[in-house]
């Protein structure tokens, strides 16, 4: 089972969070990239772009934020924190 908790912070506060669990055969990559796009569906955000400071944080912590700079369009929010919580 593979488990992304996702979190939505503005001030220090969490302001939403979801976790999304995918049970399919598919690759670690692709588990994440699907649950990145659903995390982008619920919290009706467009898709963040990965910057290198992004996918070293995630292959060192299994964790990573995004910030404006990781979004084309104004968020208003500070930054959306995604983090691997289980894995098989």
């Amino acid at each position: 089972m593979f488990r992304l908790w996702a979190k939505e912070f503005k001030n220090n506060r969490m302001l939403k969070d979801t976790v999304i669990t995918d049970e399919s055969p598919d690759t670690r990559t692709h588990k994440i990239f699907n649950a990145i796009d659903e995390i982008c569906y619920q919290f009706n955000l467009g898709r963040p772009i990965w910057l290198d400071s992004n996918i070293n944080d995630f292959k060192r912590y299994d964790k990573t934020r995004f910030t404006q700079d990781n979004f084309i369009e104004t968020i208003d929010f500070d930054y959306l924190e995604i983090h691997v919580i289980e894995e098989d």
